[in-house]
């Protein structure tokens, strides 16, 4: 997997892709419990992917419960979330109606995917015309909101921004983990699909050195056959020599019969016969003679044949040779990066 690969994937990735929800909407609720504040935890558009935990009095019934009020608490969240995805750790501050909120953002290689959200939390006693106005702008009751702003503990605000980093810290391991884990299902997948790839590489190797043995042997055939026909023309080269030695026979006949005055005229005759037999033979050897080169030069033409198909055989096999070796360096980095991943884990 290469880099342009790896932040294609973190843009797409959500923070379920990464982290058990219910495990997270758990600790979420304990770590709120134990703070004594409100959380909630929003993916990279905003949008909650965890139920409120531990939302107080003042902002589940009276902040909450206009339009207007629900409008500038999404404003705020989202102003802290930025806040925090610019300086890449908690930002603790102020939000629209007084109280002291918080935001902790889930980073994968310096990409925000998520923002826990915290706080409705008071660090001093509260001053009681501040939320007078934020009643009379959120358009509920005022009494009823200063009743429940006193019912906001209070936490010094080291204390808070001490809380958010811890939440910063640990919901953030288990983005960590869990991309990790994703990593790790992408390069085992590709490290499973090379090795296929090396396996039927393989394949086509042990294909092609089967070529190379049937050609082998086909090749050791035609080399027989021109054996076989060599000693067909050295039997039939014998069958010429006698030929010439008949003929050279008869020739001397022939001047036997010269000598006689008064048989010349049959004698030749006879001789003349006796020749053109031989002749006529000796044209049908030629034939046969001229077929078998015939035959030779045929299966010289289908050794070189064999030796040119053996040999493009060969370059593919040598081709697969380099693939096989190609996948496996490959394979090799993978696991050396599956190695590294695994000892981050």
């Amino acid at each position: 997997m290469n880099t342009l690969d790896e932040k294609d994937i973190i843009k797409k990735l959500e923070i379920r892709d990464i982290i058990d929800i219910s495990l997270l909407q758990k600790f979420q609720d304990d770590f709120a419990m134990a703070m004594n504040c409100a959380s909630v935890t929003v993916d990279r558009d905003g949008t909650p992917v965890t139920q409120p935990s531990c939302y107080t009095n003042f902002c589940e019934h009276f902040i909450h419960s206009t339009k207007t009020g629900d409008d500038r608490c999404a404003a705020s969240h989202k102003r802290m979330g930025e806040e925090a995805a610019k300086s890449g750790k908690p930002y603790v501050g102020f939000c629209h109606s007084g109280l002291i909120d918080f935001a902790a953002p889930i980073l994968v290689e310096g990409e925000l995917i998520g923002t826990v959200l915290g706080g409705q939390m008071l660090s001093e006693e509260p001053q009681e015309e501040i939320f007078r106005k934020t009643a009379k702008e959120v358009n509920v009751d005022p009494d009823g909101l200063i009743n429940a702003v006193h019912d906001i503990g209070i936490v010094k605000r080291e204390q808070i921004e001490k809380a958010a980093n811890v939440l910063f810290i640990v919901v953030n391991a288990l983005a960590k983990n869990g991309y990790n884990k994703v990593k790790l299902d992408m390069v085992t997948n590709k490290l499973s699909e090379n090795f296929s790839k090396v396996s039927n590489a393989v394949t086509d190797l042990s294909d092609s050195s089967n070529n190379i043995i049937s050609s082998q042997e086909q090749l050791n055939n035609e080399i027989n056959e021109v054996v076989i026909i060599t000693e067909q023309i050295n039997n039939i080269l014998k069958s010429i020599q006698t030929i010439a030695n008949q003929t050279k026979m008869l020739g001397l006949n022939a001047s036997i019969e010269a000598s006689r005055v008064g048989e010349v005229g049959r004698g030749f005759s006879v001789v003349a016969n006796e020749i053109r037999k031989l002749a006529e033979n000796s044209k049908e050897t030629a034939m046969g003679i001229s077929d078998l080169v015939e035959k030779i030069k045929n299966s010289v033409d289908g050794t070189v044949k064999n030796s040119i198909n053996t040999l493009e055989t060969t370059k593919n096999q040598s081709k697969s040779v380099d693939y096989v070796y190609s996948n496996m360096k490959d394979s090799i980095d993978i696991v050396e990066e599956l190695s590294k991943m695994m000892e981050k884990l």
